[in-house]
């Protein structure tokens, strides 16, 4: 009988816990030992293309939106659209926004991308060691990077369009 008490009084608070709970529905700007820092190397692969490469160098000159996603994460899925959006809003202002394929197989990034029908390239990071480099350790992570290759916010969680265009304002300023 007390065995049975224990077991209603554990589904009913983490049924109130989850009830309760309010999703991330935007990201947060977070600290980053990063910041004000010349952004980390990033190159590599792109997904979806064959031989077609990325390197964070030759986009000086540019601000860059490095965002880290996987397919299998929920927030990343809500984020997808915005950053397209985002992208394409952008693509003759002189900001890039660049995706960073985090702890994923290609297949299964590549399909995601076609799914959301993703506006900006996004690099291949078997091993995850541009993840280790900037510190990520789950997705969705984002970096802008200003024109001079310094990362200039960090921002954890789903991104908005609204986020973007703040911080990039920023930076410019």
């Amino acid at each position: 009988m007390a065995i049975a008490l224990v077991v209603i009084v554990v589904v009913v608070a983490l049924s109130l816990f989850l009830a309760t709970r309010h999703p991330v529905t935007s990201a947060t700007e977070a600290p980053s030992p990063l910041l004000g820092t010349t952004a980390p190397a990033a190159s590599g692969p792109l997904l979806g293309t064959k031989g077609a490469t990325f390197n964070l160098r030759s986009d000086r000159g540019h601000v860059v939106v490095l965002n880290f996603w996987a397919s299998w994460c929920g927030p990343c899925r809500v984020e997808a659209p915005a950053l397209s959006t985002f992208a394409w809003q952008e693509r003759h202002r002189g900001v890039d926004v660049v995706g960073v394929v985090f702890d994923d197989t290609v297949a299964a990034a590549s399909a995601f991308a076609r799914y959301y029908g993703s506006l900006y390239p996004s690099l291949v990071d078997p091993g995850g060691v541009i993840a280790n480099r900037y510190g990520v350790t789950s997705p969705p992570t984002t970096y802008v990077i200003d024109a001079r290759g310094i990362v200039a916010a960090t921002l954890l969680g789903p991104v908005t369009v609204a986020q973007l265009d703040a911080v990039v304002a920023r930076v410019r300023a």
